[in-house]
């Protein structure tokens, strides 16, 4: 999964559109304040968001947010429904 799109919004939320086409409002107002995600409560920090070269998120910092992870907070998937191989690996343990 990659993000293709990125805009913030009001209360620590994201817009995010992803390569598959999937699109919606992520709310990250969850973590922010919490330990590196510190620096979100300085003005303006959040809002300098920006996609990465291989679709991820980052902030400046180095501070960085997995796509997949996104994409199964906004879809409500399982971690199984996008990695199939964990099914088959669970099954084998």
């Amino acid at each position: 999964m990659e993000i293709v799109e990125v805009k913030p919004l009001g209360g620590f939320r994201l817009f995010l559109k992803f390569n598959d086409g999937v699109s919606g409002t992520v709310d990250l107002s969850s973590i922010a304040g919490r330990g590196v995600f510190a620096s979100w409560l300085n003005e303006g920090f959040f809002e300098k968001v920006r996609i990465t070269d291989v679709g991820a998120l980052e902030w400046p910092g180095e501070l960085d947010l997995c796509p997949d992870s996104l994409y199964l907070q906004l879809t409500g998937k399982n971690p199984e429904d996008l990695f199939p191989s964990i099914k088959r690996n669970l099954a084998h343990a």
